[in-house]
């Protein structure tokens, strides 16, 4: 149950950042937050990371809803002791509902983290990165052990 909390929580932090971030701006206003570094720049995504494979909406919904069903049929397999696939899977999971939410209701993504030298993001952005790297993490750290085991 906590990793659905978490999931849902990323979910509510994301989504409500965007409502936020639309009723205030309009696509291509930015804010300077730091001169030159950081800024609040509202963009409107048709596709993923770095603009690839735009207006592909039906295919991004679909790889979601795989993804999503992945982390249904797993999450419960997950032996608890291993809370960092457990928060890993969690992130990644909200992650995806909460950009899946923008592609079902718009057809796009709201983003609006921009740091100039890396394409412009937002907070479920941040959760499945971060998700990832922690299951990543946690399954080189478990075959390094598996490894470790073997030479003994």
């Amino acid at each position: 149950m906590p990793i659905l909390l978490l999931a849902a929580g990323i979910v509510l932090l994301d989504q409500s950042s965007k409502i936020y971030v639309l009723s205030r701006m309009l696509p291509g206003d930015s804010i300077p937050i730091i001169s030159g570094i950081f800024h609040i720049t509202l963009v409107l995504n048709p596709g993923a990371a770095f603009g690839l494979f735009e207006h592909q909406r039906i295919f991004f919904i679909a790889v979601a809803a795989l993804m999503l069903g992945a982390v249904a049929y797993y999450v419960p397999r997950i032996p608890t002791g291993m809370m960092l696939l457990r928060w890993g899977t969690g992130l990644m999971a909200g992650g995806a509902a909460g950009n899946v939410i923008d592609r079902i209701r718009t057809g796009y993504v709201v983003d609006f983290f921009d740091f100039r030298i890396w394409p412009v993001f937002n907070i479920a952005d941040i959760a499945i990165v971060t998700g990832v790297a922690c299951i990543i993490f946690t399954l080189l750290k478990s075959g390094q052990e598996k490894d470790d085991s073997l030479d003994k």
